[in-house]
C-alpha cells in the first residue's frame, strides 16, 4: 500500500479510453498488465501523488442496452463523437453489476500488475464506489432483495419510469431527489442494516486492491436527505449515520484507506464529520468560472483544517473541460490557484494537454484532439515546482492585498502564503482580465531587517527585498491580466 501524503494531487485517468488508445499507440490489444512503463510516466509526472483509474469495474449489459435504446443518449455520444458506432459504447462505469476487475481491462490481474507499476513510482491507485444504486442485473437484485428500496404493482403502473418490476419484486429506479429516475440503475435502501453491512464488505474487498475509492454522489447517503427522498418507503432513519457506520467497518481493517467523496449541496463539512477524508470543493469551482476573485477570496475564508479537506479541481469526468469553459490564460491562473491551495487536488487526463470535447462517460472512444505542448509544459512544471518546494508541508495563511483611494484593482487579486519547514512561500494570483496592483503584508515576522531573495518557482525569476518593507508597507505586486506570482523567500547570503 502506498502512503498518500495529507493533501495529495490526484490525476482521474478514463481507464477504456486511455488502454484503447494505448492499445493504437502499441499496435495490439492492451489491457492493464500491458501497458508500457513510458505510458505510465505520462499519466505520472513528477508531482502527482495518486491516479484514480475510473471504471474499472464491470459494466451492466442491461444497463449497456438500455443506454443503446435512449435516444437522448445516442445524440450525445454522436455530438460527442462524431459516426461514433455501437461498439464505442461500453456503457456507463456507474451502472456497475459486480465490484470484479472487467475482463476487458485485464481481470483483477491486470489491476493487480497496475498497482504494482504505480507503487513503484511512489504512487496510490484511486476506484470508484457507487453507494446509492447497482446495475438491474446486478446478483443483488435477485439474491438480496431486503437491499432495496421496495414498491409494487401500484408504484409501477403509477411510474413506470420510477420502478422497475423484475417479474419477482418491485424497485425503485436510483436517484437524485431534483432529477428524474437514472432508468438503468436500481435503488440501494441507505437504512436497511444488512445493505450497510453488505457496502462494508464490498469496500472492504476493495480496500485491498487500492489505496482508496471516489465514492459517487456521496450525499445522497446522509440520512436526512435520504429521508427526505424517499420518505414512507424506507422508515425512520436510524440513529447511525450511513457513512459514519460503513467507513468505520472497513478502517478496521484499512486503516489507512482514503475516502473521497463526490459531494453538493453544501455537505462537503457534514461529510468530512462522518468519516470521509476529502470532498469534492464544487462551490469553489463554480465561483472561478462564474464569479469575481472577491467571490473566490471570500470562499478561502473557511478554516484551514475544513479546507484540508476539500478537493480543489477545474474538470472532471462530469464537468466540461476546463479549455472548452476558460481562456486560456484564467485557465493558468485557476490552475496555479487550486496547485497552491490547501487540500487535494484534482485533475483530468487531457487537461494538461488541453482537450475540449467533455466525453460521455458511457463511450470509450474519443475524437482526435491536437496536443498543446506548451499547455502540458505548464502543467507539468507547475506540479513539479509545487511538489519539490515542500510549500504544501507548511501551514497555509489567505492574505490581505490592499490597494489605494484612486486604484482599487487590489480587489482583484488573491494571495496566501504556506510557512513551514520547507521554508516560505507567497502565491499571488490576478483572477481578472485586467491589470492590478497591490501591497501584500506578510505574516513572517521573523523577516527583520535583512534583504530576503523572492524567486518566482514557474519562471526563475528573482527578486530582492529587504524584511522591513515586506513586513512595513508589504510587497509591492503589478500582474498583468491573469499573472501570477509562486515566489519561495529566503534570506539573501550572498
Amino acid at each position: 500500500m502506498t502512503e498518500l501524503p495529507a493533501q495529495p494531487v490526484v490525476h482521474e485517468v478514463n481507464t477504456r479510453v486511455w488502454l484503447r488508445e494505448t492499445g493504437l499507440r502499441t499496435g495490439r490489444p492492451t489491457g492493464l498488465a500491458e501497458v508500457p512503463k513510458d505510458v505510465w510516466d505520462e499519466i505520472t509526472p513528477s508531482g502527482v501523488d495518486a491516479v484514480w483509474l475510473m471504471g474499472v469495474w464491470e459494466r451492466s449489459p442491461l444497463g449497456r442496452s438500455i443506454a443503446l435504446d435512449n435516444p437522448a443518449l445516442r445524440t450525445a455520444f454522436d455530438a460527442a463523437v462524431p459516426g461514433v458506432g455501437e461498439e464505442d459504447i461500453a456503457g456507463s462505469p456507474y451502472c456497475i453489476r459486480r465490484y470484479e476487475v472487467d475482463a476487458a481491462l485485464g481481470g483483477s490481474e491486470g489491476l493487480a500488475a497496475a498497482r504494482a507499476e504505480l507503487d513503484r513510482r511512489g504512487v496510490g491507485l484511486l476506484l470508484d464506489y457507487v453507494p446509492n444504486h447497482v446495475a438491474p442485473d446486478s446478483p443483488w437484485v435477485s439474491e438480496h432483495p431486503e437491499y432495496f428500496v421496495r414498491g409494487d404493482a401500484a408504484d409501477v403502473r403509477r411510474d413506470p419510469a420510477g420502478f422497475l418490476d423484475t417479474g419477482r419484486a418491485v424497485f425503485a429506479r436510483g436517484r437524485d431527489p431534483f432529477f428524474p429516475p437514472w432508468p438503468d440503475v436500481v435503488q440501494l435502501d441507505a437504512f436497511a442494516p444488512a445493505l450497510r453491512q453488505a457496502t462494508a464488505t464490498v469496500l472492504d474487498g476493495i480496500g485491498r486492491v487500492c489505496d482508496g475509492v471516489r465514492c459517487d454522489m456521496a450525499m445522497l447517503l446522509i440520512n436526512d436527505v435520504f429521508a427526505r427522498t424517499w420518505g414512507a418507503r424506507v422508515g425512520a432513519p436510524p440513529e447511525e449515520e450511513f457513512w459514519s457506520e460503513v467507513v468505520t467497518a472497513v478502517r478496521r481493517g484499512h486503516p489507512g484507506m482514503i475516502f473521497a467523496a463526490e459531494a453538493y449541496w453544501d455537505l462537503e463539512w457534514a461529510l468530512q464529520q462522518q468519516g470521509f477524508d476529502f470532498c469534492y470543493d464544487k462551490r469553489l469551482y463554480d465561483r472561478v468560472l462564474n464569479e469575481s476573485a472577491p467571490s473566490v477570496r471570500a470562499h478561502l475564508l473557511a478554516d484551514e483544517q475544513y479546507q484540508r479537506r476539500l478537493v480543489r479541481f477545474l474538470e472532471n469526468h462530469d464537468e466540461p473541460r476546463a479549455a472548452q469553459t476558460l481562456p486560456p490564460a484564467k485557465e493558468r491562473a485557476a490552475a496555479v490557484l487550486i496547485a497552491t491551495l490547501p487540500g487535494a487536488t484534482l485533475w483530468h487526463e487531457g487537461q494538461f494537454t488541453g482537450r475540449r470535447v467533455h466525453l460521455p462517460v458511457f463511450l470509450d472512444r474519443r475524437p482526435d484532439e491536437p496536443a498543446d505542448p506548451a499547455l502540458r509544459a505548464f502543467h507539468e512544471r507547475l506540479l513539479s515546482r509545487v511538489h519539490g518546494s515542500g510549500m504544501r508541508t507548511g501551514g497555509w495563511r489567505l492574505l490581505d492585498c490592499a490597494g489605494w483611494p484612486d486604484n482599487d484593482s487590489a480587489r482583484h487579486l488573491i494571495a496566501s502564503c504556506w510557512s513551514g519547514p520547507a521554508g516560505r512561500f507567497l502565491t499571488v494570483v490576478n483572477l481578472s482580465p485586467h491589470q492590478a496592483q497591490a501591497r501584500v503584508r506578510l505574516p513572517w515576522s521573523e523577516l527583520g531587517e535583512e534583504t530576503w531573495e523572492l524567486t518566482d518557482l514557474l519562471h526563475d525569476d528573482r527578486y530582492g527585498r529587504s524584511g522591513a518593507e515586506l513586513l512595513g508597507n508589504g510587497l509591492y505586486v503589478d500582474l498583468p491580466p491573469w499573472g501570477t506570482h509562486v515566489l519561495s523567500a529566503a534570506a539573501n547570503v550572498g
